[in-house]
């Protein structure tokens, strides 16, 4: 607008005064006031007016640019709802509390399940897009899941490379650069769940953030809104708008028999568009069943009783015309709010009686539930939002929600890859199930599944433990240790989980603490496999590690001399599991100072790793820096390129500020 502007006003200005200038030159002999300056003196005129152009013409690109602000960047905002009803109050009062605060502001939406807290967070999110220029949305109902988001969070905002240890805070501090900015976490818990995930003020300032949760005692960390439900004016217009041929009368009954509780309206309205029921025989439907819902599984500290409700009436209609719909459902209102693969129905016939050979039967089973709004499909997954699992967990009777765990466990225990060091395919697919895995092992398991639990827990850890995830995998191992303990004639499984627990000590930097486990599940081993198990090579492997750390290097070598020997018996001599009893025995060596015995050892630990590992395994860059070190020693030129080589593999897994990392290049500095 202000170059067009400028440009106007600068021809004008030219035109006019050469017209003054060439009437001047033709002899008039006197212009009317101020003017006849002009016919005096008309080049000193242009000579000042032209440039005075030239200067609003540069000007004004610059102001324009200063009022367009750039585009916000979105970070996993779920699509806005086009269909949201009321709350106009509320959201002005959000802007107002959120604005007149300093530093990092943080409101808490709080109120029941169902009454509409993440949608009324969206819907502020869209309607003040404008004002931020960036906007994140973060799932908080498992907390030690979050640091993982905010590692995809890290690579949408151009850090690459960031490990879940350091992405919370370096996406605080890149938000710097984006300033001001929104982030929403949803369907939080206790504050001090999600302490190591919001941010404290400081260079993360002039920053918005919005906690979605159903539980109090939000008000000493963040200024509180109580949401209720709708008004029965909201819940009215709603309806109306929504469903054709709703009378107010009607729509009024029926806003009364639920509650007015925003989910229940929406499921409403759902259930009526899918099914095309009039809305009288609805209403007839919901009056006459609403008592006997009410009566299952009632609780006072979340209202989805109604969105069950909701759910009953679908699934009588399931039940006659496609049951296994209804099973699809109950399997996986037990599984985590997260995509849900379908190859893990379809690869386990016992898991729910749908033949994986015919398509059209399994395309319709999916397909009833996207339909029914229960769920929403992808290409290979299926999503349940977490409240629509609530509630039909809660309808649930008990006898068949433990007949769906139990499924669950064991299809889960099939699914998941069980040798997680030597399967290359082990980490993309245990990243994929790791939150189904925590969502059906999280509470005491019935006695038909105990020991599965027990495995599946284990499994977890180990794979934490790979990622890095020690303190995830800590308290799941514990409770595979104590479920094992509780359940007769399992010796060698509670030997399993000793000694993983023992890594997640020794990793932690307990190497005090990790001893006594090791020997202990040594003891066990020993007493209930035979001697030559490879389960015993990874407890003496283990338990000599510790050793060495602890300064034992003799009471080590032993043990891991003898690893060494069961694997190569077992597995033969090329096999990744006897890279890490090489890797083992080196280490002692190196600790005894014997560096020139440890060489081989090394140089056949990475010869095999090599063959069995992709080129940028962590495996083989762990290895490669090893053996620089012990080069070094020795005065091999060469350890100066094994340690590059092994320290990209680390930065290219691990990330540049990983300590890993940070440590690998440290050694190729002091190599160079």
């Amino acid at each position: 607008m202000w170059r067009t502007l400028a440009s106007a006003v600068a021809g004008l200005l030219v035109l006019f005064v050469g017209s003054l200038a060439f009437n001047a030159a033709s002899g008039q002999s006197r212009w009317p006031g101020p003017l006849d300056f002009v016919r005096v003196h008309p080049w000193v005129v242009l000579l000042v007016l032209i440039p005075m152009a030239l200067i609003g013409l540069w000007q004004a690109p610059r102001r324009d640019r200063a009022q367009v602000p750039p585009a916000p960047m979105a970070y996993r905002l779920p699509p806005r709802n086009t269909n949201f009803t009321g709350r106009d109050a509320t959201l002005r009062e959000m802007r107002q509390r959120l604005t007149s605060m300093n530093d990092v502001a943080t409101l808490a939406v709080h109120g029941l399940g169902g009454v509409g807290k993440t949608q009324l967070a969206v819907e502020y999110a869209y309607r003040h897009l404008s004002k931020y220029r960036f906007v994140g949305f973060v799932d908080a109902e498992h907390p030690d899941l979050v640091a993982r988001q905010f590692v995809s969070l890290a690579d949408e905002l151009g850090l690459t490379e960031v490990n879940s240890g350091q992405a919370i805070p370096r996406v605080y501090g890149k938000l710097q650069d984006r300033r001001p900015w929104l982030i929403i976490f949803d369907n939080g818990e206790k504050p001090g769940t999600l302490t190591h995930a919001l941010p404290s003020g400081g260079p993360a300032g002039n920053g918005h953030v919005i906690v979605t949760t159903r539980v109090s005692g939000w008000s000493s960390r963040a200024d509180v809104i109580d949401l209720d439900v709708f008004t029965r004016r909201e819940s009215v217009e709603l309806l109306i708008r929504r469903v054709p041929g709703m009378s107010e009368e009607v729509a009024d009954r029926i806003a009364g028999q639920l509650g007015d509780l925003p989910l229940a309206l929406e499921q409403a309205v759902g259930y009526m568009d899918y099914n095309h029921t009039a809305p009288e025989e609805y209403l007839s439907l919901l009056t006459s069943r609403l008592e006997d819902m009410i009566g299952q599984g009632e609780l006072t500290d979340r209202p989805a009783v109604v969105v069950a409700t909701l759910w009953q009436l679908s699934v009588r209609r399931l039940e006659a015309e496609q049951p296994q719909a209804v099973r699809l459902l109950e399997l996986c209102a037990l599984l985590a709010p997260e995509p849900i693969p379908l190859d893990l129905f379809t690869g386990s016939p016992d898991l729910l009686n749908v033949p994986a050979a015919d398509p059209l039967a399994w395309d319709t089973t999916v397909g009833a539930l996207a339909g029914l709004g229960l769920a929403r499909r992808g290409n290979a997954s299926l999503v349940l939002h977490r409240l629509v699992q609530a509630a039909v967990r809660a309808a649930m009777p008990d006898a068949v929600h433990t007949d769906a765990r139990v499924r669950l466990c064991r299809a889960l225990l099939a699914a998941v890859p069980q040798d997680i060091h030597a399967d290359p395919d082990a980490r993309p697919r245990w990243q994929e199930l790791l939150p189904h895995v925590i969502a059906v092992t999280k509470d005491d398991p019935p006695a038909e599944c105990a020991a599965e639990t027990a495995v599946l827990l284990r499994l977890a850890s180990e794979f934490l433990i790979q990622i890095g995830d020690c303190s995830v995998a800590l308290p799941l191992c514990e409770r595979a240790l104590a479920i094992d303990e509780s359940l007769d004639g399992r010796d060698a499984e509670v030997g399993f989980d000793l000694i993983t627990l023992a890594q997640i000590h020794q990793d932690l930097g307990a190497p005090e603490r990790a001893r006594p486990l090791a020997e202990r599940a040594l003891r066990l081993h020993d007493s209930c496999l035979p001697a030559d198990s490879p389960a015993i090579a990874t407890d003496l492997a283990t338990l000599a590690r510790i050793l060495c750390i602890l300064g034992d290097h003799e009471a080590a070598r032993p043990l891991a001399e003898r690893a060494l020997r069961i694997d190569e018996a077992a597995y033969g001599p090329h096999d990744p599991y006897v890279s890490f009893d090489l890797v083992a025995l080196a280490n002692v060596h190196v600790d005894l100072g014997d560096h020139a015995t440890a060489v081989p050892l090394i140089a056949r630990a990475l010869q095999i790793r090599e063959a069995s590992y992709a080129s940028d395994h962590l495996y083989i860059g762990y290895v490669l820096l090893f053996q620089a070190r012990v080069l070094h020693h020795l005065g091999d030129p060469t350890a100066a390129d094994l340690a590059r080589r092994g320290a990209q593999i680390l930065h290219t897994r691990l990330g540049q500020t990983h300590p890993k990392t940070e440590d690998a290049f440290a050694l190729v500095n002091r190599l160079r």
